[in-house]
């Protein structure tokens, strides 16, 4: 399966996650990024660290992707420096092709293979704008996190309330779980790095 067939989701997420050339530019003005602390008692990002942390390597290694095992599934990711990052969980049919593309070190193809053939019921992706961990909501001009699970996406925007929208606790405990996950995620891909270099 050729990593192009992932090619439309990805510019799916990318085209739902403006405004990022505002983003871009921040970047390159040194301005700073997105805010971790949380105003009011707000909840905190637990994955904000280890995105940060996984960013870094990446960089340090010159990698735009990478994928590795995790528990009955697999984790793969996608890196767009100073855009977002995209990580994509779940289980997948042929192991062993998995296997073999993580042994072959063709992280693009096994993350585009996660993102368009992974079990459903069982997938997860993240979109993390900044990339800097999944935030509560939105701050002011920036854009937010957006995660899929299920099949069911969700928009880290503050939006909360009303006909459209979930309630504020449902809102919360979204957040709290998928941020969970997503640090779950972000350790095995950290683990799993380490031991490749």
């Amino acid at each position: 399966m050729s990593a192009l067939r992932a090619f439309p989701s990805v510019v799916a997420a990318v085209m739902l996650a403006m405004p990022m050339v505002t983003l871009a530019e921040q970047s390159r003005s040194g301005a700073p990024a997105l805010s971790q602390s949380k105003p009011g008692g707000e909840h905190e990002s637990k994955s904000a660290d280890l995105a940060g942390e996984f960013k870094q390597m990446l960089d340090t290694m010159k990698l735009n992707s990478f994928a590795a095992k995790h528990a009955d599934g697999y984790v793969g990711a996608l890196y767009m420096p100073g855009i977002q990052l995209l990580v994509v969980g779940g289980k997948f049919a042929s192991g062993e092709r998995m296997n073999y593309l993580i042994e072959q070190k063709s992280y693009r193809e096994a993350y585009g293979d996660l993102n368009s053939a992974s079990d459903r019921a069982s997938r997860i992706l993240i979109s993390d704008l900044g990339p800097a961990g999944l935030h509560f909501k939105r701050e002011k001009d920036q854009p937010f996190d957006i995660v899929d699970v299920g099949g069911k996406s969700v928009s880290f925007d503050g939006k909360w309330g009303g006909k459209e929208n979930p309630s504020r606790e449902e809102y919360a405990k979204t957040f709290d779980t998928t941020d969970e996950q997503y640090s779950q995620m972000l350790q095995v891909l950290i683990e799993a790095l380490k031991k490749s270099s």
